[in-house]
């Protein structure tokens, strides 16, 4: 099992990746490494990343710097879990310049939404951490709920009831009566 990453093998990849792949892209980070990124957590079990438009040798980079940094990298972003929001790359948070890439937070609105249908009590946390740092309003969460609940339907294994209780719950500030948040 590889250790923790903190916020200097965060950086330390993604420069490597910036001087490893072979033309330019962009890659979005998501998950424990925005919540990393923005102080809200010291440490992240793994890095969650979106490569798009995908840079030539990318899948190279990753099979080379995940163990020569002894990282965990998941392909993983929030629209593999619920609908992909609209316009999502608008709001897309810039993180740096590395070699031929550019970083940047996957959306905060699409990675609110994605924790709050987890429910985990991290995934809360990291939650009510972006609202605090003014990532995300309540009102504008709620909105983008609205859009992607008819396209529930194509997510089986998401139960829309629970989901959409747990954005009510967030974005009304009502108390959590579920079970499901104090567990993980």
């Amino acid at each position: 099992m590889r250790p923790p990453v903190q916020i200097e093998k965060l950086e330390a990849l993604m420069s490597a990746m910036g001087r490893t792949v072979k033309s330019t892209g962009r890659i979005y980070l998501t998950g424990g490494a925005t919540a990393l990124l923005h102080g809200w957590r010291p440490m992240t079990v793994d890095i969650d990343l979106k490569a798009d438009p995908e840079p030539g040798g990318f899948f190279e980079a990753i099979a080379v710097l995940k163990d020569s940094l002894a990282v965990n990298i998941e392909l993983a972003c929030p629209s593999d879990f619920i609908p992909e929001l609209l316009n999502w790359r608008e709001r897309c948070l810039f993180i740096a310049h590395h070699g031929m890439l550019d970083f940047y937070h996957y959306d905060p609105y699409s990675q609110a939404l994605s924790k709050l249908e987890r429910r985990h009590s991290r995934d809360l946390t990291d939650v009510a951490a972006m609202l605090r740092s003014g990532l995300i309003r309540r009102d504008l969460l709620f909105q983008q709920f609205l859009l992607i609940e008819p396209q529930l339907i194509r997510y089986p294994a998401l139960d829309p009831a629970s989901f959409r209780l747990s954005v009510e719950q967030f974005c009304y500030d009502l108390p959590d009566t579920s079970s499901t948040s104090a567990q993980a």
